[in-house]
């Protein structure tokens, strides 16, 4: 038992608030049900790395709070999913946001808003449904994405989430 307590304390973030902290795990932020996918372009691909900003294409780019920094930035984008279960034990997708980044490879310059994407794993991991911004190829990408990654998990999914991921 006490190898399965070390290993959920591991897939905890311990929240820093002004409340009274009463043990380890008070006020934890429970990130085991949280994926991230990066959209670059009409690509979307899984990548764990980018909960800890150090995706494939966030490493060696050095990021600005400052649009005009990255003058020939590509949009790309983070998207937080989070998965949960409905009444019948069934998983489905349910929160999922958008964070979005320019990416200059070859100057190795970015453009991304931290707090904006801290905000949104947030949001995605109290089950909100945040897709503004996405244009209908990289909407295409990401329904793509998560019907592949489980189509039994798209199917329990909510029709606002699969309705905005129409194109």
């Amino acid at each position: 038992m006490e190898q399965q307590d070390a290993k959920k304390k591991l897939n905890a973030l311990t929240v820093v608030s002004n409340k009274e902290h009463k043990g380890f795990g008070a006020g934890a932020l429970d990130l085991s049900k949280l994926s991230s996918v990066i959209i670059d372009g009409a690509e979307a691909y899984i990548d764990m790395g980018a909960i800890h900003a150090k995706s494939k294409i966030e490493k060696g780019i050095k990021f600005t709070t400052n649009r005009e920094d990255t003058p020939n930035g590509r949009k790309c984008w983070i998207v937080w999913v989070v998965v949960g279960r409905d009444e019948q034990d069934n998983k489905f997708y349910a929160g999922v946001t958008v964070c979005e980044m320019a990416i200059d490879s070859e100057a190795r310059r970015g453009f991304k808003i931290l707090a904006d994407h801290v905000n949104r794993m947030d949001y995605a991991l109290k089950g909100r449904l945040m897709l503004d911004g996405l244009d209908d190829v990289e909407k295409a990408a990401l329904r793509k994405v998560l019907i592949d990654n489980s189509p039994d998990m798209w199917e329990h999914s909510s029709d606002t989430l699969k309705n905005g991921l129409q194109s």
